[in-house]
Formats: C-alpha cells, structure tokens, sequence
C-alpha cells in the first residue's frame, strides 16, 4: 500500500478557529474556491455516499458547525479539514513522500534523530483530527508549530557535514525536505506545517 503526504504552510490556529465556528462564509468561501476538487472527490467516494457517506461539502458544513458527524464515514471530515488547511494555506509538494511505502517516515525520523532533530518528526502527520472532529486512521494529520519548526531549524543548522553524509541517500534527500519545509514556515511569521497522510 502506497500512501502519500499533503503538506500545507499555514498558522495553525487560523486553521483551527474554523473548527466549530459556524461561519457561514467562510464555509461558502472554501465551498466556491473548491467546488471542482469536491466534485472529483464525490465521484471517487460515490460508493460510499452511496452507502451514507456525507459529500465533502456535508463534510465540510459539520467541521464549520462542530457536528455532527456520522458515524462510520469519519474520514470525509478529515478530507473536508484539510480543504480548510488549503484555503488559509500554501500547499508544498515533495517527490520523497508522494508516495510512499509504510515505514518510511519512521525511516526518515530514525534520520532526523541522528542529526538531532528532535523537536518534529514526520510520522506526527499520521495522527488524528484535533477535537471535536471523530478520529478516522485516514487521513491522518499532524502539526508541526511555528516554534517547533523554529527550535528544528535550529538543531538541523547544528548537525554536521559527517552526520549527514553518514545518511542513507533517500533519508537525506527527504531530510534536506524537511528543511525546506521549516524554512518556508519560518519566513511568514506564526505559520507552521500541518500535514495529512493518506
């Protein structure tokens, strides 16, 4: 099974406040900005809407209101909260982990901790939803916050040239990635990395 990661810069409680807000336009904004996209994503989960699913657009209505959320069909509500991340964010892209074979951001942490990177690791974007969103295995997401990405750049500017030289290549291309991902993050202020894994 291949998975594959969708990166986004954003601040992270901008995103977050949409959670249970019941804004009515901002709800219609992401509505109008990704009407194709959730019309494509309909089409490929239409057995499961067929089944009871909510389309991505009951999806996204519940995630604004904090509910409620059917049961059985949770992942459609982790789809509609990464469109949230979408619109008060800038997606980034990364060949190193789209797609990917499981174990491979365990891989790529085990390498972060060797260069010691401790302060965020990749797998974090394999979690749940933050609350009151139902947990669903996929998609997973994860944050990495602006002080977590500013402390991370900090630690991977301290590893030398023998650390990583001493990396497999694929970890250290992933790596030097990650890095990217920090330093993007790090020059809008207050903004982090949220991640969804599907």
């Amino acid at each position: 099974m291949s998975l594959s990661l969708s990166l986004f810069i954003a601040n992270p409680e901008t995103v977050r406040a949409v959670v249970g807000s019941g804004d009515v336009r901002v709800r219609r904004a992401i509505g109008g900005r990704f009407k194709q996209e959730m019309a494509r994503d309909d089409d490929y989960f239409s057995s499961e809407i067929a089944a009871g699913a909510p389309t991505l657009y009951e999806a996204l209505t519940a995630v604004v209101d904090g509910g409620p959320f059917a049961d059985g069909h949770t992942f459609q509500y982790g789809y509609a909260y990464r469109m949230i991340c979408a619109f008060h964010g800038r997606r980034i892209y990364s060949n190193n982990f789209s797609p990917f074979r499981f174990g491979w951001l365990e891989r790529v942490d085990e390498g972060l901790a060797s260069l010691g990177v401790d302060a965020v690791r990749v797998s974090e974007f394999g979690y749940g939803l933050p609350s009151p969103l139902p947990y669903t295995d996929l998609p997973g997401h994860g944050v990495w916050s602006p002080a977590d990405c500013a402390k991370a750049l900090e630690q991977y500017a301290a590893a030398t040239g023998e650390q990583l030289a001493a990396l497999d290549g694929e970890v250290r291309e992933a790596i030097e990635d990650c890095a990217e991902w920090l330093n993007a993050a790090r020059a809008s202020e207050d903004r982090g990395v949220l991640g969804f894994m599907s």
